[in-house]
């Protein structure tokens, strides 16, 4: 099984690309996962984007990753030839590389450890969504969700910046064997051709 996963931040378009792929008919032969927390039912039972020490953000990691092994287990059962993944394991490791800069908790590493015990779809190709802070700010915006939420940790410049750094500048390499970058501050409906392209291109 070929395993592409679409990376970048909150409201880079990944959800658009996954919908666009679904209406030209890719769940005829390709197993298809939303977002780890699509998955989760209550919304109170999502772990939060910034936790509050390290201890929380190894119970996030093993909460996530409750959801990759059903993950796995579904992928390995459509018996299809290839996976598209609206994130993947590298999304957490991002997240842990970002929380260990900013707040010094020291994780990341533990992290990886313990992936060599867990089963996960390692991704052959990663699309990264890149797409800069204002434009992103801009989208949440245009969606009406910035009264509701002023404070939204995950478009905070510093959380940005480290994650991207994780995909970007491979200090700490990301699970994925490949990572395209594709700059995506482009229609959403542009961006989403471009992604049905490049899956198409790896598909074969």
């Amino acid at each position: 099984m070929k395993i592409i996963a679409l990376e970048g931040p909150s409201y880079a378009g990944k959800s658009t690309a996954l919908e666009h792929l679904r209406d030209h008919g890719i769940e005829e032969r390709a197993f298809v996962s939303n977002c780890y927390v699509k998955h989760i039912a209550h919304r109170d039972d999502i772990p939060p984007a910034r936790t509050d020490s390290a201890a929380a953000q190894l119970a996030a990691f093993e909460t996530f990753m409750t959801i990759e092994n059903t993950r796995v287990r579904a992928a390995l059962a459509s018996a299809k030839p290839l996976a598209v993944l609206d994130r993947s394991v590298d999304t957490l490791l991002a997240h842990a590389h970002a929380h260990d800069a900013l707040f010094g908790y020291d994780v990341h590493h533990q992290l990886r450890d313990r992936l060599q015990t867990l089963p996960f779809l390692r991704p052959h190709h990663t699309l990264y969504l890149d797409v800069p802070a204002e434009v992103l700010s801009l989208r949440r915006k245009t969606a009406g969700h910035t009264a509701a939420e002023s404070d939204y940790f995950l478009h905070e410049p510093a959380f940005l910046a480290h994650t991207r750094d994780y995909f970007v500048a491979g200090a700490q390499p990301p699970v994925s064997r490949e990572v395209t970058i594709v700059p995506a501050d482009t229609d959403p409906a542009d961006l989403a051709h471009t992604v049905e392209s490049l899956v198409t291109l790896w598909a074969r």
